[in-house]
């Protein structure tokens, strides 16, 4: 496997975007064996805030928001030409064969597995990471609506340095909010795995990775190298 690509949420906000990045993935799923997974978003949302007013236990809103990934993955699935929804790992090979895009819905193999804490500081990022290990892809694609992690929010700070790349090691021991999340940093450093946090509204970005040119991103390396 190429590559897994999670597409965020936060791009279902602009409708236009969200569907040329999806049809710039079907291309890119004509080229190369590449796996969608899909955030949470508004779906992960709603779960954060039922989370905040009955104060659901760890494993509850965990569970919860993960049958949010499923649905937003069930939707990308209609937006996605070329694409295939599937629960199943043997299904992403076969499907990535004969050049259709599978959208790995991933709530069955992390209900099964349960390899990953019950916690908020576990999103789609981190679920995403640990289904590239089991499909033994060479990298992580994380699809967001920032170009990649900054020096401060950029979203707050205009003048931000997106940092265009740093170890796991790195990322770990920022004591500040980025725009991934809190665990993955610990689970790159386990699985041995590259990390790229590109923006979703230049889909030709993610083709770039693939093809092992420079673009703007940052590559989160699982070593000091």
């Amino acid at each position: 496997m190429d590559a897994v690509i999670k597409i965020g949420g936060s791009l279902a906000k602009d409708a236009a975007m969200l569907r040329r990045c999806c049809n710039r993935i079907s291309e890119i799923g004509k080229k190369y064996s590449a796996t969608v997974v899909p955030g949470g978003g508004m779906f992960a949302d709603a779960v954060r805030q039922i989370d905040q007013q009955y104060r659901l236990s760890p494993e509850i809103s965990h569970r919860m928001a993960i049958l949010g990934m499923d649905q937003f993955g069930l939707f990308l699935s209609q937006i996605i030409p070329h694409s295939c929804a599937t629960y199943l790992i043997d299904d992403v090979m076969q499907l990535s064969k004969i050049a259709v895009v599978p959208i790995f819905l991933p709530s069955r193999l992390m209900f099964r597995e349960n390899a990953l804490e019950p916690s908020w500081n576990v999103t789609s990022d981190s679920i995403t990471a640990y289904i590239a290990s089991r499909l033994k892809a060479n990298k992580v694609i994380l699809v967001t609506d920032v170009d990649g992690i900054f020096s401060s929010d950029p979203k707050r700070h205009p003048h931000a340095k997106l940092i265009p790349a740093l170890s796991a090691a790195e990322l770990l021991h920022l004591t500040r909010r980025t725009s991934v999340d809190q665990f993955l940093p610990k689970l790159l450093l386990k699985i041995q795995l590259d990390c790229y946090v590109v923006n979703g509204a230049h889909p030709e970005r993610i083709e770039a990775i693939l093809d092992g040119q420079d673009t703007v991103c940052t590559l989160v390396k699982s070593q000091n190298k």
